[in-house]
């Protein structure tokens, strides 16, 4: 570090202490450091040592419990007057941070708004919040996902989508912890590369990592243990002070890696080719495998391969090209499209035999295949649930039908092969994200599978961490066990496996399975073109105009009772349908358990109403038709209600739909309404449905994949599994809660701020064609 950067404080804390238990225990214990303008420094140290917590004192997120911080030469906490929210609100302008977990940063489904909400918040002129999105998308290669959803990007994808959020603010201090934890070799190269170039204009940077070489370009390293720093170093002087990691033994095959350094691509060459192995007892076979996303992207395409009984295969690739998908399938927590998979002896999926849909495994196999097959999921928070540590590593044995001491042992063996014994009795949620990894692991091994699926298994963990699940790992495989691990650390896929694969991302060419039509529609939405109903008229709507006429007719609906005014409702529904681009088909998947629920409700009507002539007579209950016409009419206007509803949904962004409400209660604001804030908690509630719905579905995996009943179990065990996972959704939704204020505080959200729009509403002449129309509709509903 030059002398002119140490002159200047960004950052000073001083005997800070700070704990989550009110003082049992101290996550930091007299840590006094300063952080220099325009330095990049760098937090290493193993998992739990207080880092992440440092990191967000830093940014001015959380208070200490004692001791002063100040913040870009605001002094925001000391012992004697405790925190100060006014400096710390100046301060955060000045301040970004990226989180762990890029999911709880994300406060839109579009990632182009999501990047705009810092950039509004600071009051930016339109002008420069446009710069600034293209800038960071561009940045973190995100540049052709602007109008993409980010709650529904692979992990790796939403860092990189939280990272350009981020630089969008334009900090004068950014505070990434561990930033390039799920990302790819190639992503995380763009990362530091962006750093380098912030760095170069004078940003403070301050990044926690447990990659050593991201340390190479610090200018200081502060390792922590234990709530310490205990050494301050140059990159220069020495190395990073963690340990190595012992080099694996274990021969890698010499066909996975070619002479320029690039991997056999997973479905096209290599995985069958081996003919001295393929008449061997295969543990995983996977033929002509294709899936596809909701959302019409297919993403695994014609995927055939086998990995034999024993044998370790690493699976590598770029974010999104359907890794964590693929384990997904592996562990029947999915369903595909077309193509067989068996695991374990047991057919996950089945093709058809000549034409239909896949057969995939009844309620038997799925039981065979809990008790065979181990997953660990990307996210560890997602597979955690019980009260302790000892709890939740103990509910897979318990599912096997062991015995209490069968259990403890299994328990104990658990937790002393991957060091955290100390750990049995505290709660998985307060535990740091790498401890959480180790616990979520745990739980896995204590099933003794036979095929165990890891899903980044090291990621976030510190180098003794990751040496322990390579130790494990090589005990498994002397054991026998056969594991597809999925990795992007390139140097550990190579030192553990037998064969080293490659998942093709969009770009990569791959054999078509597909019928011609589904492949010219996948092909539009793989190449960045929108769905057609996002280029529709109605799409293009003013959302105002579009919310106030949608809800207009929607309610119009109500007040049709005669077959005239329904054919006039049904004409005007199908027109908004056709003027949408919406494939009515596609329409009615996504509609058709409500319609069904409303068939149901309209049958009452039938013997509940007794005037008109009757129809057909059961004893004491009858049919009349004024029973059968009114049944028709209540469940066809609920029906277009239904629909029209749907298709506004469909055709309006949720930061379209907060903005247009905020607009239209804008002029409430002269009574003392807070419309901005009622539009926020809107917004946020929008963005937390996706959230909840990901969440309850983790956790359902997560007991599913170690052989809960609320898979497997009969109807009334599977009705208590389900009763029994409310807590856990809770105890998470509280979780992502808490840390989706803490975003709103990093993007400088604060009440009553006056905010500037990205998006700028401007009706135009189509607004007022849609408007006459649905005022002509209700003109002629009233006169039917």
């Amino acid at each position: 570090m030059n002398s002119s950067k140490a002159q200047t404080p960004a950052a000073e804390l001083n005997h800070i202490r700070f704990s989550y238990d009110h003082g049992s225990t101290w996550a930091l214990d007299d840590v006094s450091l300063t952080v220099y303008t325009g330095e990049r420094l760098c937090l290493v140290g193993p998992n739990g040592s207080g880092k992440s917590t440092l990191a967000r004192l830093i940014a001015g997120l959380t208070a200490p419990d004692a001791g002063a911080v100040t913040l870009l030469g605001h002094t925001v906490y000391t012992s004697s007057a405790g925190p100060n929210a006014v400096e710390y609100r100046a301060a955060r302008r000045g301040i970004g941070m990226v989180f762990q977990n890029p999911e709880d940063q994300i406060v839109t489904t579009v990632i182009e708004d999501d990047v705009a909400f810092g950039p509004e918040n600071l009051g930016l002129e339109r002008l420069h919040i446009g710069e600034r999105i293209e800038s960071s998308l561009k940045a973190v290669g995100l540049a052709s996902h602007r109008a993409s959803d980010p709650t529904r990007m692979s992990g790796g994808q939403q860092q990189r989508a939280a990272i350009a959020g981020m630089l969008a603010m334009n900090p004068a201090i950014l505070v990434l912890d561990e930033p390039t934890a799920m990302l790819d070799e190639t992503a995380r190269a763009e990362v530091m590369t962006v750093l380098d170039t912030l760095q170069a204009r004078g940003t403070t940077i301050v990044h926690v990592t447990h990659h050593a070489d991201e340390t190479l370009r610090a200018d200081r390293i502060v390792h922590m243990e234990q709530g310490h720093i205990v050494e301050i170093v140059s990159p220069h002087d020495a190395p990073c002070p963690e340990p190595g990691v012992r080099r694996s033994a274990v021969a890698v095959e010499t066909s996975a890696s070619s002479a320029d350094g690039n991997l056999p691509l997973l479905g096209e060459r290599g995985l069958e080719s081996d003919s001295a192995a393929v008449h061997s007892p295969a543990s995983i076979r996977v033929e002509h495998l294709q899936y596809r996303y909701g959302s019409g992207r297919t993403v695994i395409r014609d995927l055939s391969f086998r990995v034999e009984q024993g044998e370790t295969l690493a699976i590598m690739g770029a974010n999104g090209s359907g890794k964590s998908t693929l384990a997904k399938l592996l562990c029947a927590l999915g369903r595909p499209v077309s193509g067989s998979i068996e695991v374990a002896g047991v057919p996950v999926s089945q093709a058809p035999k000549r034409t239909g849909k896949p057969r995939y495994a009844n309620r038997r196999q799925l039981t065979q295949l809990r008790s065979r097959v181990g997953y660990v999921m990307q996210h560890p928070e997602h597979q955690l649930f019980a009260d302790t540590v000892a709890d939740d590593v103990a509910y897979g044995p318990r599912n096997q039908k062991l015995d209490e001491a069968q259990v403890e042992a299994r328990v104990n063996h658990a937790l002393e092969a991957l060091h955290i014994k100390h750990l049995a009795n505290h709660s998985p949620f307060d535990l740091s994200g790498g401890q959480q990894r180790l616990v979520a692991i745990a739980g896995v091994v204590a099933c003794q599978p036979e095929v165990l699926i890891m899903d980044e298994p090291t990621a976030s963990l510190d180098v003794r961490a990751r040496a322990r699940i390579h130790e494990l790992i090589r005990t498994l495989q002397r054991q026998g066990v056969t594991i597809v691990m999925i990795t992007h650390d390139r140097a550990e896929a190579f030192a553990l496996a037998n064969r080293v694969v490659c998942m093709p991302d969009e770009h990569e060419t791959m054999r078509e399975t597909s019928s011609q039509t589904n492949a010219s529609a996948t092909s539009q939405l793989e190449d960045g073109a929108k769905p057609s109903h996002e280029l529709s008229y109605v799409s293009r709507l003013d959302p105002r105009v579009k919310m106030v006429g949608f809800l207009a007719a929607m309610f119009t609906m109500f007040a049709v009772n005669t077959p005239v005014q329904l054919i006039l409702g049904a004409a005007v529904t199908f027109g908004i349908i056709a003027a949408a681009r919406i494939h009515p088909i596609q329409l009615f998947a996504a509609i058709h358990p409500i319609l069904a629920l409303l068939a149901v409700m309209s049958l009452t009507n039938l013997v509940v109403v007794r005037t008109g002539g009757t129809l057909v007579g059961l004893g004491p209950l009858s049919i009349t038709s004024d029973g059968v016409m009114i049944a028709v009419l209540y469940a066809c206007r609920f029906a277009l209600v239904i629909i029209l509803g749907a298709v506004f949904l469909w055709t309006t962004t949720p930061t379209a739909m907060t903005d247009a409400f905020e607009s239209l209660l804008h002029p409430l604001q002269r009574i003392g309404l807070h419309t901005q804030e009622i539009a926020l908690v809107m917004s946020l509630a929008l963005r937390f449905i996706p959230t909840l719905t990901g969440e309850t579905k983790s956790i359902i995996d997560a007991q599913a994949a170690r052989g809960g009943s609320v898979e497997t179990g009969s109807l009334g065990q599977r009705v208590k599994a389900m009763s029994a996972i409310i807590v856990p959704v809770f105890a998470g939704t509280l979780r992502h809660a808490n840390n989706l204020s803490l975003a709103l505080d990093a993007r400088c959200y604060e009440e009553g701020i006056t905010r500037t729009h990205w998006r700028v509403f401007s009706p135009g002449p189509a607004d007022a064609v849609f408007g006459a129309v649905i005022l002509a509709y209700i003109v002629a509903i009233v006169l039917l």
